[in-house]
């Protein structure tokens, strides 16, 4: 797992070397769920259900298992991330 500073790190070298969103999520830097709970502060559980209906998000897996647990990777694109954020924000 990557560090908190790591990820901070990550975000702003990134910020400044990328083009602006053409909407095209496929080139933009993608977190898992533990990465944005750790730069924001809160449990997994949390970030799960903000993101669990949010378009964009990239869900890999089957959510139905007959006999098993069913799993489901999610990575949230960081335009995903920052609309979220936004959304939060302004409702605070």
């Amino acid at each position: 797992m990557a560090s908190r500073n790591q990820i901070e790190h990550s975000l702003e070298s990134n910020h400044h070397e990328r083009k602006p969103p053409t909407g095209d999520l496929s080139n933009e830097r993608h977190y898992s769920i533990q990465e944005v709970a750790v730069l924001w502060n809160l449990s997994e559980k949390t970030v799960r259900r903000l993101f669990e209906n949010e378009p964009g998000v990239i869900e890999i897996g089957n959510g139905e298992a007959r006999f098993r647990r069913a799993y489901v990777t999610r990575r949230i694109p960081e335009s995903v991330a920052q609309r979220v954020h936004r959304r939060l924000r302004r409702s605070a």
